[in-house]
């Protein structure tokens, strides 16, 4: 699957959405962005794989502790295709 199909696929949930804003405000722990959630642990854990798969976080594990943070870039190419499609709609009705 491509790089783009697996964003739109991770941010098609609700909850992995609300997983990238808050990690806006700068990385946090696994544990800190269950706690804003009412889901099982594996749950989680399926939707930081998702996320994680399709390159829209980054994780990083120090001792026993994951931290997870934005991974921009990715968000960027997807924006930038999205605009690329509005930009070609624009063209095509003038």
């Amino acid at each position: 699957m491509s790089a783009t199909n697996l964003a739109f696929k991770a941010i098609a949930d609700p909850a992995r959405r609300e997983i990238l804003r808050l990690l806006r405000a700068g990385e946090m722990t696994a544990g800190d962005l269950a706690a804003n959630f009412d889901m099982s642990k594996p749950t989680m854990s399926h939707h930081f794989s998702v996320l994680s798969e399709a390159d829209l976080i980054t994780r990083r594990r120090e001792g026993q502790t994951i931290w997870y943070g934005l991974n921009t870039t990715v968000l960027q190419d997807v924006l930038a295709w999205m605009l690329d499609l509005t930009d070609v709609h624009q063209k095509e009705s003038k």
